[in-house]
């Protein structure tokens, strides 16, 4: 197994550390707040450790798990750091209104925040269609991926097996603004016509 790195502590940095845990990775957590980041790995209590925010993370593959109003910002405080990491964007930059995306017309979260890290970084969108309580139920659930560089992309759907989820290509970097726009679909659905949070998205290959 390997390390895996986490930058952040929310909801649902906890809920996917929870499960890279469970599979046997390791996984450090990084956070602007040393004792958040330190309460999550301590909550763990499995070989969990701790980073130092802004400098070199000791996982290949990164996990940005911030709101995205904060993403580009961690991905400016990080800088060359993050050269040569598969950074996986968790992120769903949805209005607060629900109205739409925040994202400029034409784009994503995943390929802005692309546009900011380090030009030797591969940006993976993944895991922003599955609602983290139901990722810490350990189910296995379909999670969809979108990726530039067929590398990364091949690396973060190995990663994504290791957890017990099936990983499911659906295309280029670009494809992340389907991927968004299914991640507001979801909190939608949540919302008004399931009437429960309890929901993943599933593909039912026939």
């Amino acid at each position: 197994m390997s390390t895996i790195s986490i930058i952040g502590s929310g909801g649902m940095a906890t809920a996917v550390a929870g499960r890279i845990a469970r599979a046997g990775h390791t996984v450090e957590v990084v956070s602007r707040d040393p004792a958040k980041a330190q309460a999550l790995a301590d909550k763990l209590a499995s070989g969990a450790i701790t980073g130092t925010y802004g400098a070199t993370p000791a996982g290949d593959i990164v996990i940005l798990a911030v709101p995205y109003t904060h993403a580009l910002a961690v991905l400016a405080d990080f800088g060359k750091a993050l050269g040569g990491k598969v950074i996986i964007d968790i992120t769903n930059p949805v209005a607060p209104d629900l109205s739409g995306l925040v994202t400029p017309q034409g784009s994503s979260g995943a390929q802005e925040i692309a546009k900011v890290a380090p030009a030797t970084a591969h940006v993976v969108k993944a895991f922003n269609t599955l609602f983290g309580h139901v990722l810490a139920k350990g189910e296995r659930l379909d999670a969809f991926i979108a990726a530039d560089d067929v590398d990364a992309k091949a690396r973060v759907s190995t990663f994504l097996e290791s957890l017990g989820l099936r990983p499911l290509d659906v295309g280029g970097l670009q494809m992340a603004q389907s991927l968004e726009w299914l991640g507001l679909m979801m909190i939608g659905l949540a919302k008004n016509g399931a009437g429960t949070w309890d929901i993943a998205m599933n593909v039912d290959i026939g």
